[in-house]
């Protein structure tokens, strides 16, 4: 079932003209990245030429996705924007609030239990509002999305940073927070700064052991977390079309881990066959009428250093498979230095669990390729040493898995198959014994990697690498394992070498599923009533946000000086804090519990600056806002880094937190602190953090005359009485001044629907 399809078609018959009126007006051949771009200006004129890397320019995405974890917070906004039913297609998927623990059977049903208030909130709104809701089980956002909405040449935005995934089928899709989905949805433009382009050519072809996660993960190792902040990175050449296009979407997914604005590949016919696979060959045939346009020209790939603003080349054909890891997940390490990478760090050797599946590799390829190598246990007398665990990408794919005896399969090396949602990716692991805290490794086939992401446990070492691989792995038990060239030990005493995986890019008797998970909204929902208790801990209506006071900003506190990596789970958690992301007062519990302080090397330690004292970080910010005191975060580099929760920009904000300056920002949280009319502020000169301490009293200087491009002046009032001013840059354009002196951009929505009903 094609869904959508009159809004793909539209979306085609306007995408010709505007890449040729594009084409014409920069002077140029185009890249498949500024052909999407161009294609979807809000305006549907390209009449200017952008600028890479800074303008600010207004688009209008296809089609809106959001997670349970995040929608609660997109939808609690989107409430009060006033508007009857959602501009865009726009859907909801139930993957984040389910733990894994005894396997789907027994997890399912409880999360429904546990969760039951989240998810009929989630399902009542989006059957007013017109969205499209995915049930419990139904499967993970980004394989669901794939399977059934991403189309070539598409612009589609969502409500986590993996969103991403789609660009495996030639989309433009983009991590954003839940404002930004609010705003789309009520039918306003999508502001992005129109972003460079990293142009990372693929030659040769796959084979053995090496996998399209191998692709990602060396990527990595070049890019680092930050190096594709602000740009479109764009893949061709003949290895990207000698690759699946689910292969392509695990790459895309993980472009997530190097800050990249999205990533994307041209349609090609790996692209048609997944679209025919999967019941839309209705797009697929519409895809082939204008498929000169859904891929870079030609001029471009001939001669590539001339339209990227970087370029990498990797030859697939000579690519190894990678280890990532641990602790973040750019750490590349091939498996045939692992050995000895691993001995001179001192990690574990011992591999506790295996863990396959997440929506970064959960495709039937993915799968039909672990598959290849679980067969070998039974065929050659081996026992796999350690634990073996699957999340399922979709309902589509388990019931397709499950008639092809693959779960058999599993099952008869002790694998535990959890529902098909984020489990222990997201954190939703309920590990037996991680409360221990003992040091132990972890290998899977998940896209992060960051301490205590998985089970909490800030001592378990986790690698990523691809269902293969891991599979390879969880066999030997041994993080030294090498499959390409290793032994290992059989029941009859044997050496015995693992052959190399083989797999199917699609299953040879199609897809298959009985009940998708798939709940259509009411044709008119105006009479459907969404019902939020007042007393409920889950979730909670959302109060207007208080206006900017006209003033500038002065005796500030320094709530918390961040040291080293800050993410998006340092600064709002995940795991066990899920159940709370529709409750903000709840959930700002969590804030910055995991950043480590400067001046102590510890987390959730700060000073209280009105009583002398050390306490944990939110009620110690909450002591400051009952006093009416402001105050001012500081932190490192790429601060945010990771997940697009808006949390971690709301959470400050709802309790007095008015600024936050760092040396650099990941994309997403310096939008979303923005969004909520908070001040996103970064060091002039990188080495004045150093000059920040803990007694200071902090004054922002200039907000009166707050102009895009004019830096602003911070006075650090020292504890001797002493005073230094230093400078601090901004990125804010007009449209983002008045957000913030709105109180958020939510507030200007408000006020434009109460305008237009009087």
């Amino acid at each position: 079932m094609a869904f959508d399809i009159e809004m793909i078609k539209k979306v085609y018959a306007n995408f010709g003209p505007r890449v040729e009126a594009a084409r014409k007006l920069v002077g140029r051949p185009l890249t498949l990245s500024e052909k999407i771009l161009y294609a979807h200006l809000w305006d549907g004129n390209t009449n200017t030429a952008y600028t890479r890397g800074t303008d600010y320019v207004d688009f209008a995405p296809d089609r809106v996705a959001m997670q349970d974890a995040t929608a609660q917070m997109a939808l609690l906004q989107f409430m009060q924007a006033g508007r009857p039913k959602v501009a865009v297609p726009s859907t909801v998927h139930c993957d984040h609030l389910i733990t894994a623990k005894n396997g789907a059977e027994i997890d399912l049903p409880a999360a429904n239990t546990e969760s039951k208030e989240v998810f009929d909130f989630l399902a009542s709104v989006s059957n007013k509002y017109g969205i499209g809701f995915w049930k419990p089980g139904a499967g993970i956002i980004h394989q669901v999305v794939l399977e059934n909405y991403a189309f070539p040449g598409g612009m589609m935005i969502g409500t986590d940073s993996h969103t991403v995934n789609a660009g495996g089928l030639g989309m433009v899709a983009i991590g954003v927070g839940g404002a930004d989905a609010c705003d789309v949805m009520a039918g306003l433009p999508w502001e992005l700064k129109f972003p460079k382009l990293i142009g990372i050519k693929l030659t040769g072809k796959l084979s053995g052991w090496v996998s399209a996660k191998d692709v990602i993960l060396k990527v990595a190792g070049i890019l680092t977390v930050k190096g594709g902040t602000g740009a479109i990175v764009e893949y061709f050449g003949e290895g990207a079309t000698s690759m699946s296009c689910t292969g392509k979407g695990t790459i895309c997914n993980m472009g997530a881990e190097i800050g990249a604005t999205t990533s994307t590949f041209g349609y090609d016919e790996s692209m048609e066959r997944y679209l025919r696979a999967t019941g839309r060959a209705e797009v697929a045939d519409a895809a082939n009428a204008i498929k000169e346009h859904l891929t870079g020209d030609a001029e471009v790939y001939a001669e590539p250093e001339k339209y990227f603003d970087q370029l990498i080349e990797i030859n697939l054909s000579e690519l190894e498979p990678y280890l990532n890891g641990p602790f973040t997940p750019d750490l590349a390490t091939p498996i045939s230095k692992m050995k000895e990478v691993a001995a001179a760090n001192g990690w574990p050797m011992k591999i506790d669990v295996g863990l396959i599946g997440s929506c970064t590799n959960s495709s039937y390829e993915d799968i039909s390729r672990a598959i290849s190598i679980a067969k070998q246990v039974s065929e050659k007398g081996l026992t796999s040493k350690s634990e073996y665990c699957i999340n399922p990408g979709s309902e589509q794919i388990r019931y397709t898995i499950a008639r092809d005896g693959f779960l058999d399969v599993f099952k008869s090396i002790g694998a535990k198959v959890f529902t098909n949602a984020c489990g222990p990716c997201i954190g939703m692991w309920d590990r037996v014994g991680a409360d221990k805290q003992e040091k132990n490794t972890i290998v899977h086939s998940f896209n992060r990697n960051f301490a205590k992401r998985a089970d909490g446990n800030p001592n378990t070492f986790a690698f990523v690498g691809s269902p293969e691989l891991v599979t390879a792995l969880a066999i030997a038990g041994d993080l030294s394992f090498n499959p390409l060239t290793d032994t290992l030990t059989n029941d009859k005493g044997e050496q015995v070498k693992l052959d190399a995986p083989t797999g199917f890019e699609l299953p040879t008797k199609g897809f298959a599923v009985e009940d998708a998970g798939y709940q259509q909204p009411a044709e008119d929902g105006s009479k459907v009533e969404v019902i939020v208790s007042p007393t409920s801990h889950r979730l909670q209506l959302l109060d207007p946000f208080t206006p900017w006071e006209g003033t500038d900003l002065k005796g500030l506190k320094l709530l918390i000086k961040a040291k080293g990596k800050c993410t998006t789970d340092h600064i709002s958690m995940a795991g066990p804090w899920l159940k709370f992301r529709g409750h903000l007062d709840n959930i700002s519990n969590n804030m910055l519990i995991g950043a480590v302080n400067y001046f102590n090397d510890k987390t959730d330690s700060v000073k209280n600056e009105l009583t002398g004292e050390y306490g944990p970080v939110p009620a110690t910010q909450r002591a400051y806002k009952a006093a009416g005191l402001g105050s001012i975060v500081i932190g490192d580099e790429n601060y945010g880094e990771g997940s697009s929760r808006e949390h971690a920009a709301m959470e400050p904000r709802h309790l007095g937190v008015r600024a936050v300056l760092v040396k650099s920002f990941a994309r997403i949280h310096e939008t979303n602190l923005k969004k909520q009319g908070m001040l996103g502020l970064t060091f002039v000169n990188k080495e004045d953090y150093d000059k920040i301490l803990e007694d200071d009293t902090i004054d922002i200087i200039g907000l009166t005359t707050f102009t895009p491009n004019v830096p602003l002046t911070l006075v650090l009032n020292h504890a001797d009485g002493t005073k230094e001013e230093i400078s601090v840059n901004h990125s804010y354009n007009d449209q983002q001044i008045e957000w913030f002196k709105a109180g958020g951009a939510l507030n200007i929505i408000r006020r434009e629907a109460a305008a237009k009903k009087a």
